[in-house]
């Protein structure tokens, strides 16, 4: 979750064929820290179409735009739907919101929730929200919360939701679905200029067609008590969140990025257009596992552009790379940033899900970055190690065995199993392209 010392920072392109994509693999071990650089091509013209067919397949371009796009954004329906309640634009905090199973339609306008900061949406279960075209849920700054409450199987679709929160507010918290609910669906909404994080995720939460851009800390933030499992974040176009630069006021704090996800069991992340965060653009860490993190558009980050930490068993297949690491790598020459970084993350059939035998990093293009691919492994990122700073979690490969208490233990930790199993571990990493593997740790 935190950068250690050694690792802590201080508009749409034309269409481009991308020929040798990745020119060089090397790998490094010393110290007992193991370190595999994977060098992007880098270069100030499009790159000449390459004879290696799939190579020369893959075009360079940004999907469509979500954020401003009324052909995905504005289709909610124009009139209130059969047996929907009628929200008017202007002060809803009179408004019945816990209603099971109802549906909710804003008209067109501008609303608000009341003056005090804890006036917010409790949703019931089963209930919808959709917007008009125009309607927009605003917390003047003053709310802190949007939607909070525990019911599931709830929907917001079609609706603008922004400044909720005062600068600064709202760290490590999420405006839409507070409480992290499972079951709920977000989509064709936009989710913008809020202070902390757009949303916060629960189990079989779906985030899709959506607009997050310039939220204090997060555009999402994966994260409940138990651990989400089974997310859908697809479609989505992730931009310029970070903009309160927490890791400026609170260095080392590792709280920052398009997205974030802490201990979630299984993802599909397909599809996105994450570019232009104060930050990394999306970062697993701890505890991760079954990721599946495909054709994205990974582009302008601050720094990394996917990180993995202290995380298990993903395919990361498909997606383009365009100049991530471009703030943050300049002003760390002591360290490679990249826009893919493995850190203590691996492959192993102990852990449930899906590739639990190669972590794959397969097919993806890389075009002006300021590094590649970086596998990484602290030797002292160990649970119960002081030197952890996600101080609280400990490995998923041996439960019975590697707990905070004996691994904490120095008498033990010194010797097998303890020694292998309190260690989140770079391992099982497959780096290839087409049919060539340019590196295997």
């Amino acid at each position: 979750m935190r950068l250690s010392p050694r690792q802590r920072d201080p508009g749409r392109s034309q269409r481009w064929r991308v020929g040798s994509v990745i020119a060089v693999c090397v790998l490094i071990v010393a110290g007992g820290l193991s370190f595999l650089a994977v060098r992007n091509h880098r270069a100030a013209q499009p790159p000449k179409a390459s004879s290696d067919p799939a190579a020369a397949a893959v075009h360079v371009s940004p999907p469509d735009p979500v954020c401003g796009n009324k052909s995905i954004l504005g289709g909610g329906p124009a009139k209130a739907p059969a047996g929907a309640v009628t929200v008017p634009a202007g002060d809803n905090s009179g408004v019945n919101f816990a209603q099971p199973g109802a549906t909710y339609w804003f008209a067109p306008g501008l609303h608000t929730l009341g003056s005090s900061q804890y006036d917010q949406i409790d949703p019931a279960a089963g209930s919808t929200f959709i917007g008009a075209p125009g309607a927009v849920l605003d917390g003047r700054q003053t709310n802190l919360y949007a939607f909070g409450g525990n019911a599931a199987h709830v929907r917001i679709s079609y609706l603008t939701v922004q400044n909720f929160g005062p600068t600064g507010a709202n760290q490590n918290q999420g405006v839409v679905n507070h409480d992290s609910a499972a079951s709920w669906t977000i989509d064709h909404s936009t989710l913008q200029g809020n202070a902390g994080a757009g949303t916060m995720l629960g189990s079989d939460n779906t985030l899709s067609y959506d607009c997050l851009k310039d939220n204090g800390q997060y555009g999402f933030n994966a994260y409940s008590v138990q651990g989400p499992a089974n997310l859908l974040i697809t479609h989505n176009e992730i931009a310029g969140n970070d903009t309160y630069n927490w890791e400026a006021k609170q260095p080392g704090c590792g709280c920052t990025g398009g997205g974030k996800f802490w201990d979630v069991d299984g993802a599909v992340i397909k599809d996105n257009w994450v570019h232009g965060n104060h930050s990394v653009g999306l970062w697993a860490d701890t505890d991760n596992r079954g990721f599946d993190i495909e054709d994205n558009y990974i582009a302008s980050n601050y720094n990394y552009g996917i990180t993995y930490e202290i995380s298990y068993n993903a395919l990361i297949k498909g997606n383009v790379f365009v100049r991530n690491g471009l703030g943050a790598g300049p002003t760390n020459p002591g360290f490679p940033t990249s826009a893919i970084y493995l850190s203590e993350s691996g492959s192993d059939p102990r852990v449930p899900g899906k590739y639990g035998q190669v972590l794959q990093v397969t097919d993806n293009t890389f075009l002006n970055n300021w590094g590649g691919v970086v596998l990484w492994e602290n030797s002292n990122r160990f649970c119960g190690s002081p030197a952890n700073t996600s101080s609280g979690n400990c490995t998923l490969v041996a439960p019975g065995t590697a707990t905070l208490s004996s691994c904490g233990n120095s008498s033990k930790v010194a010797h097998q199993p303890y020694y292998s199993d309190c260690r989140w571990q770079t391992k099982n990493v497959l780096v290839s392209y087409g049919t060539k593997a340019l590196g295997f740790f």
